[in-house]
């Protein structure tokens, strides 16, 4: 496989039993990476996964294939060649839509393959025709200096490419008639399987109808039950919360004479800071008349402070007459 992948995803990857065919074996714990590779020599797609040295799907695309989606993460498609179904298991449904369109055109391009190699096995008129010799007539060179052949001549060349792939289309041919041999054994195997399906169905679908009229019968009586259940565990629940109740108004009934006492006591401090009030009031009017009566005096203070001021200055003027006076009669002495 030197094949690069062209496309690449990862999957849980499952397959069906060999024995029933009905029931998914995984092949892998966890999610591994499942790749679709093209082989250039036979133009065939491939889908080739891993787990870890274990090969768990190598199935070759062909044109009968079909990719179905049996949800919205899960797909699957039946190989004949393996005679199995496998079946992958996406995280998204993006996923899932982008590997059966990656399904699609693989197997679009395994028709085309096909319809050419069937033009190619049909025999062409050109192919029909033998080469021909020429003869050594009068006149003609040695057969060394014959012209070449003509053109719708085939050469030894594109004679052996073409037994080449007649040899490939004849193997691809062996391989498609062992395919849809299995195919078709696949197919009876699956109809005595829908077959059986069916059966059980139809068995459990009357074991279903048994069991619904059953629940008829009894759905009143499972009915009358589930209410008095229903009704007993309210009850139930309106009992446990009066049951709080009457322990919270015990504690509070306990709580009750020491909450007496506090109150008698802040009862008397109150009356006791009242007292205190009334008294502070008593001395505030006495301060605030006290602070008036010594508002009016500082008033006549600076009213008599202002008088004396006022005399002061008219002395002190008078002074400086007398003085200017004797300092002119000692002028006039000298």
């Amino acid at each position: 496989m030197g094949e690069p992948p062209i496309f690449t995803i990862r999957a849980h990857v499952f397959q069906t039993d060999s024995r029933t065919k009905a029931i998914w074996v995984p092949l892998s714990q966890q999610a591994v990476s499942v790749s679709y590779f093209y082989d250039v020599t036979r133009n065939t797609y491939r889908i080739i996964s891993v787990d870890g040295d274990r090969v768990i799907i190598h199935s070759t695309i062909t044109p009968n294939m079909t990719f179905t989606k049996t949800s919205r993460r899960f797909g699957q498609w039946a190989d004949g060649r393996a005679n199995t179904m496998f079946g992958l298991g996406f995280s998204s449904d993006q996923q899932l839509t982008k590997f059966a369109e990656k399904f699609q055109e693989a197997k679009e391009t395994a028709k085309l393959a096909r319809e050419k190699s069937q033009e190619k096995t049909e025999p062409s008129d050109n192919h029909s025709q033998g080469p021909r010799v020429e003869g050594t007539g009068e006149g003609k060179g040695p057969p060394e200096d014959r012209k070449p052949q003509a053109a719708g001549t085939p050469s030894a060349a594109q004679v052996g490419k073409w037994e080449l792939e007649l040899r490939i289309l004849r193997d691809s041919n062996a391989q498609l008639s062992t395919a849809l041999q299995d195919s078709a054994a696949s197919v009876e195997q699956w109809k005595k399987q829908v077959c059986a399906c069916r059966e059980e169905n139809e068995r459990l679908r009357h074991q279903v109808e048994e069991l619904e009229t059953l629940c008829r019968q009894t759905g009143r009586g499972l009915e009358g039950a589930t209410q008095l259940k229903r009704r007993i565990a309210e009850l139930e629940s309106e009992l446990r919360a009066k049951e709080t109740e009457v322990k919270d108004l015990r504690k509070q009934t306990e709580v009750l004479p020491q909450l007496k006492s506090e109150c008698e006591c802040v009862s008397e401090k109150l009356e006791a800071a009242e007292r205190d009030n009334q008294s502070l009031e008593g001395k505030v009017r006495s301060l605030k008349a006290d602070l008036s009566r010594s508002k009016n005096r500082q008033r006549h203070l600076k009213s008599d402070l202002k008088r004396f001021l006022d005399g002061l200055d008219k002395k002190i003027d008078d002074l400086q007459e007398i003085s200017q006076g004797l300092a002119e009669l000692g002028s006039e002495d000298a």
